[in-house]
């Protein structure tokens, strides 16, 4: 089992329990995990391989978890929070935590510590529902589609094998941070131990079978409920249906494979789309944008800041 180190002077990539360097000038091409050490805050790109308890520890200060692959748990006290790459995870300083992998594909995150007055000037400066880093609770909320865009930009940018710029860097970071705080949604109801059970069993199963053909019914017996109460269940917690968020979480792993795929078509029928109408069309709805237009651009957009 890692340990992940979220002190203010490094950070622990999870899958091998090793160490990446803290670096501006060069960032890994992605063939590896990076980190880069900026002047309003660390983001490391962390991976995990397997399942089972894959890091605990405790915040030594506030941390934002953008998930972008897989699907993990962490276990707060006695809460329980989901991340994938349809939610953001927040986690409050000085709290103990067990962070836990249910799949053997595992999953891969951007963590970023955020310098203390640039999170205070963030919060300040629009209408988060978390209003302090006094009243800040570790917790989680759903990614809205322009953080899932920037996210998958910045990942294609940061894995370029090109020199960084520090104050671009800085400027790109802020975008990210600003995305993933900048939400109209409520904080989320208290719900007991049994209806989280459910939740998660259901994201876990969605996120397993995500290539394929998925049924109601295959979920339901999967989570141990009926298709009927399911259904009703996860809208009124999730605020979208099971089948939304299903399309939701192939569309964000659509956004990371973009900018390296040149077979469109092979790449919907991996995402568990019927066709590469069906993709475009999914893609359009969500993004504003077809899934080559999306590739093109942020392929430009990289190229153009080497």
């Amino acid at each position: 089992m890692a340990t992940i180190d979220l002190s203010p002077h490094s950070v622990a990539t999870l899958g091998q329990g090793t160490t990446a360097p803290l670096v501006v000038g060069a960032v890994p091409n992605g063939v590896r995990p990076w980190a880069l050490d900026l002047s309003v805050g660390v983001i490391a790109d962390q991976r995990h391989e397997g399942c089972g308890v894959t890091c605990e520890g405790c915040c030594e200060q506030l941390v934002v978890m953008l998930p972008y692959r897989g699907h993990f748990s962490f276990h707060v006290g006695r809460e329980e929070i989901v991340g994938d790459p349809n939610q953001v995870v927040l986690l409050a300083r000085d709290d103990d935590y067990r962070m836990s992998s249910p799949l053997s594909s595992g999953h891969a995150e951007l963590v970023i510590r955020p310098h203390g007055p640039v999170l205070a000037d963030l919060l300040e400066s629009s209408s988060r529902h978390i209003l302090t880093q006094a009243s800040f609770r570790s917790g989680s909320r759903r990614a809205s589609v322009r953080l899932q865009t920037v996210r998958a930009r910045f990942l294609h940018w940061a894995c370029r094998a090109a020199p960084v710029d520090q104050l671009e860097a800085d400027e790109l970071l802020i975008d990210l941070l600003t995305a993933a705080l900048d939400t109209d949604e409520p904080p989320r109801t208290a719900y007991g131990p049994h209806t989280a059970r459910l939740i998660r069993r259901a994201k876990e199963f969605l996120e397993a079978e995500l290539s394929g053909p998925i049924r109601l019914k295959d979920v339901g017996e999967a989570v141990g409920a009926s298709p009927t109460y399911l259904t009703d269940l996860f809208r009124r917690i999730e605020g979208v249906p099971l089948h939304q968020y299903l399309t939701h979480l192939r569309l964000a792993r659509a956004l990371i494979e973009l900018p390296h795929a040149d077979d469109l078509t092979g790449l919907a029928f991996d995402l568990g789309f019927s066709s590469h109408a069906h993709f475009t069309a999914a893609f359009r709805r969500r993004f504003d944008c077809t899934p080559s237009q999306f590739r093109q651009t942020t392929r430009v957009a990289a190229a153009g800041r080497v």
